[in-house]
């Protein structure tokens, strides 16, 4: 086949029916018509044919066969992920605020482009995934129960006390010493489930605070602003073990006057 020597018709169905149809890159093309691959893309722009950006192009390489994924199969060591997840929250941090607002615009553009369907079906998993973790846990909390107790430490979970003749549960609490360690999820601080419910739980929040610290116990708040990521959780599980190690060490008590401590998850960024 000359390429050359065939009519602009002839041309247009080639190209719609391996381009389009079958999925075909422009140099498979090309190499079908021995010609070169900028020439099938000037034919196809004349004819109007709507071609793929990269992205659509790699994954169509992908699914092809003609590409191979290059971390698909591939098993990530823990110390491995560590370090892609602490690169990419030292990137963040390296973001100036134009670029950081860029891109929160860009998330806000890719959740109001979902149709109202997928917009439920996510409130609904996010929904059902709350009423898990007021059962079991939040991972975040989980997370560093197992670090503290592999550390060494004596933790009660979720231990049911009565302060003040009123019963309530400490997210993780350290009797040898006397420290309760609250994880506050966004529902705490910002409208997720709206101002009534924001209310609700800082006006809980404010009495256990009083109810912890009038039984002399030290109170350690962990603020988790974002999503749970085994990277930020080691870096906060490292804060906390620090801050614990102070509240051990008496000569060093006196840095926490008040008795209540606020780790956050954005203390790096």
């Amino acid at each position: 086949m000359i390429y050359s020597e065939l009519t602009d018709e002839q041309k247009k169905q080639i190209i719609e029916t391996h381009y389009v149809e079958n999925k075909k890159s422009l140099a498979d093309i090309a190499n079908m018509c021995s010609t070169y691959a900028n020439k099938i893309r000037r034919d196809a722009i004349r004819f109007n044919v709507k071609l793929r950006d990269k992205s659509e192009a790699q994954k169509n390489a992908l699914e092809s066969g003609v590409h191979k994924h290059p971390t698909k199969g591939t098993t990530r060591s823990e110390n491995t992920k560590t370090k892609i997840g602490k690169s990419l929250i030292e990137n963040w941090s390296n973001l100036d605020e134009k670029s950081k607002k860029n891109r929160k615009q860009k998330a806000k553009l890719a959740w109001e482009s979902k149709t109202e369907d997928e917009k439920a079906l996510l409130l609904r998993k996010a929904n059902l995934a709350v009423r898990e973790t007021s059962k079991v846990g939040s991972k975040l909390e989980k997370f560093l129960l197992n670090g503290l107790i592999s550390a060494g430490w004596q933790t009660e979970f979720h231990k049911e006390q009565t302060l003040s003749n009123t019963k309530l549960q400490i997210d993780i609490y350290l009797p040898t010493i006397a420290t309760a360690v609250e994880v506050d999820g966004p529902s705490h601080f910002l409208p997720v489930w709206g101002e009534d419910v924001l209310i609700k739980n800082q006006t809980y929040d404010t009495k256990k605070t009083g109810l912890i610290l009038g039984k002399g116990m030290f109170l350690i708040r962990v603020k988790q602003t974002k999503d749970f990521s085994p990277t930020r959780a080691k870096l906060i599980l490292e804060k906390l073990q620090q801050v614990l190690l102070n509240i051990k060490d008496d000569s060093i008590n006196n840095q926490y006057k008040n008795r209540t401590i606020e780790i956050g998850d954005d203390d790096n960024e």
